[in-house]
């Protein structure tokens, strides 16, 4: 694997269901922000040439998180409504600074810090093989799934789903730099519905690969979540160190 790798972390989100008073990516961790645990993740790595940090205009905690990352080669860029225009935004800042469009990026959420090294390593290990289709990691789902009645203030029951090829979508999402980035300017452009980088490259006809990924990396998006990540990154440490 010899293409560049560039990281795009989108961290615009405010993180409403965390009920607290700043957004969750910012919450602390061992005496971390979660987003300064997620950076971590990819910080001097040989197969990753850089990350940019997509933030709200109006976010007041970049700029001291940004500070512990002086000499990295972490970066900047201003996020838009909504995270695909964050994305859009990452990408365009790249290509004005003369990245090829041929780079590989890797796109992650600023709150999933317990993202491994295994699965950093499957993704990036992919790229020769899935670079023109894209990829993703992904855990199959393995829960009854149901599907509810709309318009109820209690949902009911309207059926049960089958459980048979669907996945949950994490990051990592890899793609090629230059075919997200009009992706993404056609499906917003025409009013797609666009929640993931996936489904942009799904928009113009293309099939992302789904890599099983680890269920540990999870999201945080709920109060609970917050001890559950904590959880998982100190066994991470216990790893590492054993």
């Amino acid at each position: 694997m010899h293409r560049p790798v560039w990281v795009i972390i989108p961290a615009a989100g405010v993180g409403r269901r965390m009920q607290v008073d700043c957004p969750k990516q910012y919450l602390k961790i061992h005496d971390k922000t979660v987003l300064e645990h997620t950076i971590d993740i990819f910080l001097g790595k040989p197969s990753i040439a850089g990350i940019v940090v997509v933030t709200g205009a109006e976010d007041e905690y970049w700029s001291s998180v940004e500070a512990s990352f002086q000499g990295f080669p972490v970066f900047h860029a201003m996020g838009g409504n909504e995270r695909a225009d964050s994305v859009l935004n990452g990408l365009t800042f790249l290509s004005e600074r003369g990245v090829p469009d041929h780079t590989i990026v890797l796109v992650h959420d600023a709150a999933r810090p317990c993202l491994s090294q295994r699965d950093l390593h499957l993704l990036v290990m992919a790229i020769d093989q899935y670079a023109d289709s894209g990829a993703i990691l992904a855990t199959p789902v393995r829960d009854t799934m149901k599907r509810s009645h709309s318009g109820e203030k209690i949902a009911s029951i309207q059926h049960t789903e089958s459980r048979d090829n669907l996945w949950h979508a994490l990051t990592p999402q890899m793609a090629n730099l230059g075919v997200l980035r009009d992706a993404l300017e056609k499906g917003l452009s025409e009013g797609a519905n666009i929640t993931d980088e996936a489904s942009a490259l799904e928009y113009i006809g293309l099939s992302p690969r789904l890599l099983e990924g680890e269920s540990s990396n999870i999201k945080i998006t709920r109060p609970a979540d917050l001890a559950l990540a904590e959880f998982f990154l100190q066994q991470g440490l216990k790893e590492e160190e054993g």
